[in-house]
């Protein structure tokens, strides 16, 4: 799930004392490359970071003024420049709402899509892995990235169709017969669908995909409202299409997969994926990782698809990635399952981001060398949040050298 408002801002534990660590003393400037166990440290002043600017946004944070953000990560140069984690408690927020049905608690009130149950969300059975909701479909662009440098996944303008039984597909037609996975990626497959409206519509075509049975059927039965590749229309189904089209076009699974691939060599080896009814991985929405393993995976970004020595992802499919191809509004674009975001003082270029129901934000700032990670759990619409745009500029703001403060790599 997750369908950014008209207004920017995006909508779609431990519930004791969490830790949290002001780091203010550490390495120099110079970037140390790639971690290879945990981050390393600096202070906010030794990479060009004014350490107020931060401050004055984890007070904000810190006083509810942003409602249920739960953590925040501000790595720059390869180092952990700032990591605050905010104690909610969920059982008293939500706990009400978990034994009542709604559009997000349609099945049993104990079940893993029950959005309100603190058992589930948003931290993994009150632990520290947290719902990445729809940052998962940035992460699910990524193994297929890795699947494309190993040669293992078709061209991207291969008809999607190729990969099912098309005589068991409802409302068939020339137009869907033209759908490609490159539309898949880039929200533009055509396909009736509307995401616009807040999650507790129980009108919201996310929200009925994850109340039927077969995922996958629900999305491509769907009839044609455009010809693919004309409109942007962010469709949760669309990402979950492509968990069947993975497992068909390469014989394995995505969650195995990104495994062997993708995690060990970041040396990611805690994370919980949910999976569909049908046993489908759960692409569109299922992920849950810590926050700084999240971060690798955009510091990944940010190095060109490189870890270490190992290419993991083409550079080619970082560039493509990340190209802002599609219109979405207001100087909002989007890529393959990246959302290109214009920040302050950025002019043309774009922060790269992943955008998750309940404010989950991880950005690349690249020219900054920025790594940004926020969590959190603000899933109904009238309630206070973090807007995208308020994260990603008051982190900005702080950067108070631009160029060359990381040093050589």
């Amino acid at each position: 799930m997750s369908r950014p408002r008209a207004t920017l801002r995006i909508p779609h534990a431990i519930t004791g004392l969490l830790v949290t660590v002001l780091l203010t003393e550490g390495a120099s400037g110079s970037s140390p490359g790639w971690p290879a166990g945990r981050w390393p440290v600096a202070s906010p002043a030794a990479v060009g970071m004014d350490a107020r600017v931060l401050a004055a946004l984890d007070a904000d944070i810190g006083s509810g003024k942003h409602g249920n953000v739960d953590s925040m990560l501000v790595i720059r140069c390869g180092q952990v420049v700032y990591d605050r984690a905010y104690p909610r408690d969920y059982d008293r927020i939500f706990g009400e709402m978990a034994r009542k049905p709604s559009p997000l608690n349609a099945g049993d009130p104990s079940g893993p899509y029950n959005y309100f149950n603190s058992w589930w969300h948003p931290f993994l059975r009150r632990g520290d892995l947290h719902t990445l909701q729809s940052v998962t479909k940035t992460v699910t662009s990524i193994v297929i990235g890795v699947a494309t440098a190993r040669k293992e996944f078709p061209s991207l303008d291969t008809p999607v169709l190729q990969f099912f039984d098309a005589s068991k597909v409802a409302a068939v037609d020339d137009r869907k017969r033209r759908i490609t996975i490159r539309h898949l990626l880039t929200m533009t497959a055509g396909l009736e669908w509307d995401e616009d409206l807040p999650y507790v519509d129980p009108r919201n075509s996310g929200c009925l995909m994850e109340a039927s049975h077969d995922w996958i059927k629900y999305a491509l039965d769907r009839p044609m409202s455009a010809e693919p590749g004309t409109l942007f229309r962010y469709n949760s189904g669309a990402s979950e299409l492509l968990a069947h089209v993975f497992r068909v076009a390469t014989g394995a699974d995505v969650e195995e997969y990104a495994q062997r691939h993708l995690f060990a060599p970041l040396g990611i080896d805690r994370w919980y994926w949910k999976r569909t009814p049908t046993g489908a991985v759960d692409t569109e929405g299922g992920l849950y990782l810590d926050a700084h393993d999240l971060a690798r995976l955009w510091y990944l970004f940010l190095r060109g698809g490189r870890w270490g020595n190992e290419v993991v992802v083409q550079q080619e499919w970082v560039d493509a990635s990340v190209a802002p191809g599609v219109e979405v509004g207001r100087g909002v674009k989007y890529g393959f399952q990246w959302w290109l975001l214009p920040y302050r003082g950025g002019g043309s270029r774009r922060a790269w981001a992943g955008l998750g129901f309940g404010d989950q934000i991880p950005v690349v700032v690249p020219e900054l060398d920025l790594v940004v990670v926020f969590t959190g759990w603000n899933i109904l619409p009238d309630r206070a949040g973090l807007p995208w745009a308020v994260a990603v500029d008051r982190v900005v703001r702080s950067v108070t050298t631009r160029a060359g403060a990381c040093g050589a790599r």
